[in-house]
């Protein structure tokens, strides 16, 4: 070394230095006003440099993270750094273009704010790669990676192909609709209509005439002839969920449908042919109602014809990601808004739930949280206080069982690993993950495979 000081580099190869660089950045002063702008901002955003500079940065970027959660103002108010924010910009053409972005304050000698550095850079490949994986975990308005989900995505098209009738079991709030909108839809079938009814929620005189309809004069208020859900349902699906609510009388007259193929409106005189897809679906054991004597034994035959059952989301929390991101996606469309994802912290509290509704109580914390954020990212304190308070410490000190993400992908894999008697491979394949990587996560986590078939 020859004693001399380092100098600051001069403007002009300032300029060569961010041109170099394959990310987006820019720069900015203490009015928000660009400064600087690089050759991949341009390339990104399509302004130029010279109608950048002097422009506000949101008059520029136009994305989902300006105004109230501009990662520089978060900077700026003590947040310290902000990393690999995701968010979208406004790219060529008008498009939203998924962008990582972070970003610094800029200080001068004593310490004063005079600015600050965004770097972004394009996802627009990544967040390709990632739909064209995930395409293989949705299946119309269904979405899981679950093993036995995924098993019954291989099924569906095969059963939508028949006529037969469907019993769908599982809890309420498992999907049991989605499940029979996704058969109407795959089948011969779907151009006619799908038609659902709840018939737990209807005393037998409001079901029947509710089912098949009946014609002017059968009754006082008869004024008019009233088609059933059957008739609605003509050439179409008719959905006939929690039936193991109906009472014995009204299952004697559903046998009778079903095998005949045909039903008497009220106060009719000919019955009228059906010409409907049967599907039924109910939260309850119908097997264990017909050992009780609760639930017709030819009726229980005559409806399991083809039987599905649904896993409770507590047994399939490997969706969770999935269905969170399913959520906000579809409540930006409905509501207009430009929520990019959860939190990390968030996203923790919501694996460790054990979800008693299932999946309708995952979206309605999620629709509650987009009540409460605009935009960026859904954070913890968008989430319900009860929900948050299930993870804080306890009063030993400890926080949760399974309380961060790591955690809970071990307590996965080891999980995994038990139900298939020690078989990596066959445990890689339920959570999906390829075997190579696998394999690094238990030597990550020093997993000790279980006895068994852990050599395959």
């Amino acid at each position: 070394m020859d004693g001399t000081q380092p100098t600051a580099p001069s403007p002009a190869h300032t300029s060569v230095i961010l041109d170099a660089i394959a990310d987006g950045v820019f720069t900015v002063d203490a009015e928000w006003r660009i400064t600087s702008f690089n050759r991949a901002a341009e390339e990104l955003t399509g302004v130029t440099r010279e109608d950048a500079l002097g422009q506000r940065c949101s008059e520029v970027f136009r994305g989902s993270a300006c105004e109230a959660a501009c990662p520089i103002r978060r900077a700026v108010a003590g947040d310290g750094p902000v990393i690999g924010l995701p968010v979208y910009v406004i790219g060529r053409g008008g498009q939203k273009v998924p962008v990582s972005v972070s970003a610094a304050v800029l200080r001068d000698d004593e310490g004063r704010v005079t600015g600050g550095v965004e770097t972004f850079r394009d996802l627009s490949q990544v967040e390709e790669l990632r739909k064209r994986l995930e395409s293989g975990y949705r299946l119309e308005d269904l979405v899981s990676r679950n093993r036995q989900m995924q098993q019954l995505f291989e099924l569906l098209p095969t059963i939508a192909a028949s006529d037969s009738t469907v019993l769908i079991q599982g809890d309420s709030g498992t999907g049991k609709e989605l499940v029979a909108r996704a058969v109407h839809n795959l089948g011969p079938r779907r151009r006619g209509p799908f038609v659902a009814l709840n018939c737990g929620a209807l005393p037998d005189t409001l079901l029947e005439s509710e089912l098949f309809g009946y014609r002017r004069g059968a009754f006082t208020d008869a004024r008019t002839d009233k088609p059933g859900r059957f008739a609605v349902a003509e050439g179409g699906t008719l959905l006939l969920d929690e039936i193991g609510d109906v009472s014995t009388a009204m299952q004697i007259r559903l046998l009778r449908v079903l095998q005949e193929r045909r039903y008497e409106p009220l106060g009719a005189t000919e019955p009228v042919a059906a010409d409907v897809r049967v599907i039924v679906a109910t939260n309850r054991d119908l097997q264990d109602l017909v050992q009780k004597g609760e639930f017709r034994r030819d009726l229980y035959y005559r409806i399991n014809v083809i039987q599905l059952n649904l896993p409770l989301l507590k047994d399939r929390k490997e969706d969770i990601p999935l269905l969170v991101e399913h959520f906000i996606g579809r409540y930006n469309r409905l509501q207009g808004k430009d929520v990019a994802g959860v939190s990390e912290g968030a996203l923790e509290i919501l694996m460790t739930h054990d979800y008693p509704g299932n999946i309708r109580e995952l979206e309605n914390m999620i629709e509650r949280a987009f009540i409460l954020c605009s935009s960026g990212l859904i954070g913890a304190e968008h989430l319900p206080e009860a929900l948050t308070a299930e993870v804080q410490d306890g009063p030993d000190g400890g926080r949760r069982q399974g309380g961060t993400l790591k955690d809970l992908e071990r307590q996965a894999i080891v999980a995994a690993l038990e139900r298939h008697d020690g078989s990596r491979k066959e445990a890689a394949a339920e959570l999906g993950i390829h075997k190579s990587t696998f394999f690094r996560k238990l030597k990550a986590y020093h997993i000790r495979v279980p006895a068994g078939r852990g050599q395959d």
